[in-house]
């Protein structure tokens, strides 16, 4: 187990520790080219990260996101609070209801769109297997009219 004198903290900033545990703090948050809110804690970005993205997603009240893969990477999310629908399928044919203690879990390369019907923010601990949560992201505009 690691001494505290041995664990790096970070307010946000790289560390480049390999022997070292890292402490992320709240740090930025950023709009995703998909269009749900994201705040990095363990990622490229954040600690050097080489496969693990986890942080905190959220969409927004009265939001949904674009239709999009992620070509390459699992997701696996857990929904804190809020409600969502999850659509998923070639042609987002599939559609889940996701509540409070829901784990969400998205295989790679699968087209997806969530959408927020409520009033408040539907907020999930997301991860994947990726270490910048964007890599691998690819829109598909022609099939978001398909989620009304």
């Amino acid at each position: 187990m690691a001494s505290v004198s041995e664990i790096t903290r970070s307010e946000g900033m790289r560390v480049g520790a390999a022997q070292k545990a890292s402490v992320v703090r709240s740090g930025a948050k950023y709009r995703s080219e998909q269009g749900s809110d994201y705040e990095p804690g363990v990622s490229a970005e954040t600690v050097g990260s080489k496969v693990l993205f986890l942080g905190i997603v959220t969409l927004p009240a009265s939001a949904r996101t674009k239709a999009h893969v992620h070509e390459r990477h699992e997701t696996a999310l857990y929904l804190l609070n809020g409600e969502l629908e999850v659509w998923t399928g070639d042609q987002l044919q599939h559609r889940e209801l996701v509540g409070p203690g829901d784990y969400i879990y998205i295989p790679a390369n699968v087209l997806h769109v969530a959408v927020n019907r409520g009033e408040k923010p539907a907020v999930c601990i997301g991860t994947r297997n990726e270490p910048t949560a964007q890599e691998s992201v690819v829109l598909y505009p022609e099939m978001d009219a398909r989620v009304p």
